[in-house]
């Protein structure tokens, strides 16, 4: 049976936006995904994260669902709205004591906090300004990042500036399906270098506040293929692996974007941005987003389209399968130096809810056993992987999907709040104590 390294962290997380709720209360500000979800046609059911899965209210119940998992480590974000309503400006001290509280509860249970800065809840103030299409908003993050480290520094030891660069710029600015809902290359070239250049200042500026703080960068990758066996996939995959992966990881780790980006980043860029954007990070978190199918289209704003599963694939290439992670883990080792990584891994969806019996049947069992498999694989082979993440903790509002997607290792009923372990949670219940499976 594979088996992982004594030290190996084990680990769960959660999104503020996807979780939290109490969107309007004590003193929180808008945000570009509450807006967003207002607009008529944006979400698949029409919802919004107005309640989520009320963890704002429900936290302490949440974290003895951590404790009783056995994890060692809870990634969680920092809504940036709620400490700074306007974006930036007078600090919201309840939305700070919301934090304190939290963290103060995940070291009671013995549980190590990681926070991420920025995951997709901009305040909407700073959206009316130009959001990350301007400049601005970088700086402003900075001044964010630094004063929420500053408060809750001295009790989180990792720090995340901003997660999933790619997939803001992209999804956001390029595709519509997130918020603010724009579809244009040029909106999606400035947001994304806007986004790796808040990331690389607050990288350096959380540096000079403590050097003791071990400070990653959250990269989003995709294993992306061709759609079919035509030249033009095989030019729509080559792209979007430039355009979602490297779009990222490059400058940050040589600082250079890839060439095919270079035209369109260069309106956007002043003297020795790169050099701001390639920092030395403590560690990567690498968020696995699974296997992507490109096609070329000639109506999006980058030129590709991306699907889950086009026709034909089987179960087996559909999902973020050992061959994909095996890949992935040794193209970093062997292209970057073999860097320090954290995993961040999600899988497919449970069953809608319990059964007669109370249990939730959970199609991710089958496909973590191969996922763990392919881990423990390419840690035997080198890769200086140190942890994984397996999230979301709670089922929640899934971004353009709504609450149609319930990937959560606790099934959360959406009228009761109540929540319920399914079999996955049960699972990776017994990898942690047994650290093998």
């Amino acid at each position: 049976m594979p088996t992982f390294p004594d030290d190996f962290l084990w680990g769960t997380a959660t999104v503020a936006y996807s979780v939290e709720g109490a969107v309007a209360e004590d003193g929180r500000g808008e945000s570009i995904w509450d807006r967003f979800c207002r607009q008529p046609g944006r979400i698949a059911d029409g919802s919004t994260g107005a309640v989520a899965a009320d963890h704002y209210r429900r936290w302490p119940k949440d974290i003895e669902l951590m404790a009783r998992l056995g994890i060692k480590a809870y990634r969680f974000s920092i809504a940036w709205p709620r400490l700074f309503p306007e974006g930036g400006g007078r600090l919201n001290r309840k939305g700070l004591d919301f934090y304190e509280r939290l963290v103060d509860g995940v070291l009671e249970a013995g549980i190590r906090p990681w926070a991420v800065l920025y995951h997709w809840d901009l305040p909407q103030e700073l959206e009316f300004r130009g959001g990350w299409r301007s400049r601005d908003t970088a700086r402003r993050f900075v001044d964010y990042a630094c004063t929420a480290a500053d408060r809750l520094g001295d009790r989180i030891q990792h720090w995340l500036p901003v997660a999933g660069v790619a997939t803001t710029a992209w999804m956001g600015h390029a595709t519509g399906r997130h918020a603010p809902g724009l579809a244009e290359r040029r909106a999606f070239c400035a947001a994304l270098h806007h986004l790796n250049l808040a990331q690389g200042l607050a990288i350096g500026a959380l540096r000079r506040e403590n050097a003791r703080w071990l400070i990653g960068a959250a990269i989003d990758f995709r294993s992306i293929l061709p759609a079919d066996d035509t030249q033009g996939a095989a030019d729509a995959a080559f792209l979007a692996d430039a355009l979602l992966n490297g779009s990222t990881l490059d400058p940050l780790m040589t600082g250079k974007y890839p060439e095919v980006l270079a035209d369109g980043i260069r309106p956007f860029t002043e003297d020795r941005d790169l050099d701001t954007v390639r920092q030395p990070v403590d560690f990567i978190m690498l968020d696995h987003a699974g296997q992507g199918w490109a096609a070329p289209d000639r109506d999006a704003a980058l030129g590709f389209t991306l699907s889950p599963k086009p026709p034909g694939a089987t179960e087996r290439t559909a999902t973020a399968g050992g061959g994909p992670l095996r890949d992935l883990l040794a193209a970093l080792r062997d292209r970057f130096d073999n860097p320090l990584v954290y995993l961040g891994a999600t899988g497919p969806d449970a069953e809608a809810g319990p059964d007669a019996n109370g249990n939730i049947r959970d199609a991710r069992i089958g496909w973590a056993e191969e996922y763990f498999s392919a881990l423990a694989d390419a840690i035997a082979a080198g890769c200086d992987v140190r942890g994984c993440f397996l999230w979301p903790l709670l089922d929640g509002f899934q971004w353009d999907e709504g609450y149609e997607r319930r990937p959560g290792l606790v099934h959360v009923d959406r009228r009761s709040l109540e929540r319920t372990p399914k079999d996955s949670y049960r699972w990776y219940t017994a990898l942690v104590r047994e650290n093998r499976f």
